[in-house]
């Protein structure tokens, strides 16, 4: 059996397997990435330069690893995670308690077909709010945002295009989104050793750590077939975003792209 389900089976095959490993989820990237992967988000964030008093958006937020470094960032903003999975975001959910508010919230007032949550005008300082919600119609309405974070998400999305489209559409005029996702070093060494560790390491301590070895090899093959870096700023371009740029982090492993949303 093929680990990449069909494209029309894709959303529900991602919304339940993350579903099941979201209490090990936490630790399981953790080891898998030796602790790096929270370096990488403080830099996809330090590369946004989010205004303090301002509104930050996590798609795909799964259990908000991005949310406390953007409400740290944002001290008298607000940021908010929206993922289709519940479960990850309850899992979540303690590394927010110390946060003004952190409850999950479900859209409910419908704007121009999408569902839409009510953002306050104003809130405490540092308050992050946890929505549930598609990121291929975000429920939120145009100009919401300040900046925009995902994070290892873009590769389990039916639509790459539409995503950036829909962050495009609730990013306010001169806001930026910040794009973290996996990509193949470049060096011919690095890999090979990099496609020993992804597809037969990495599968072996997703399966032992969380029971799900079926989806632990769905990640590895599924970043082979994910646009390359420059392929990926091309689809971020067609969808709106100017001035569209990439770094390459860990060893080539991972790849950051920052776009702009021009006046």
């Amino acid at each position: 059996m093929s680990v990449i389900p069909p494209l029309e089976e894709k959303a529900s095959y991602i919304k339940r397997s993350f579903a099941d490993i979201a209490t090990t989820y936490d630790r399981t990237n953790s080891v898998m990435t030796f602790g790096m992967h929270q370096l990488w988000r403080h830099y996809v964030v330090e590369a946004m330069a989010a205004p303090v008093d301002g509104r930050a958006l996590d798609v795909g937020t799964g259990t908000g690893d991005f949310l406390p470094l953007l409400s740290a960032w944002m001290p008298h903003g607000m940021a908010v995670g929206v993922d289709f999975c519940l479960p990850m975001m309850h899992a979540g959910q303690a590394k927010l308690d110390s946060s003004p508010a952190s409850d999950i919230a479900a859209e409910t007032v419908n704007h121009n077909g999408h569902p839409e949550f009510q953002l306050p005008d104003t809130g405490k300082a540092g308050m992050i709010a946890l929505v549930g919600g598609d990121g291929l119609m975000l429920p939120f309405a145009d100009n919401s945002f300040d900046v925009i974070t995902t994070g290892f998400v873009m590769r389990n999305v039916t639509n790459i295009g539409a995503a950036f489209a829909e962050m495009w559409r609730v990013t306010r005029p001169g806001g930026t989104v910040g794009c973290l996702e996996v990509a193949q070093p470049k060096n011919p060494l690095l890999r090979l050793g990099h496609g020993v560790y992804f597809h037969q390491i990495v599968p072996w301590i997703g399966g032992m750590l969380s029971g799900n070895y079926r989806f632990y090899r769905y990640l590895p093959r599924s970043a082979t077939l994910f646009p390359a870096p420059d392929q990926l700023a091309q689809i971020m371009q067609a969808a709106g975003w100017q001035h569209v740029h990439y770094r390459l982090l860990g060893f080539g492993a991972v790849a950051v792209h920052v776009g702009v949303k021009l006046p």
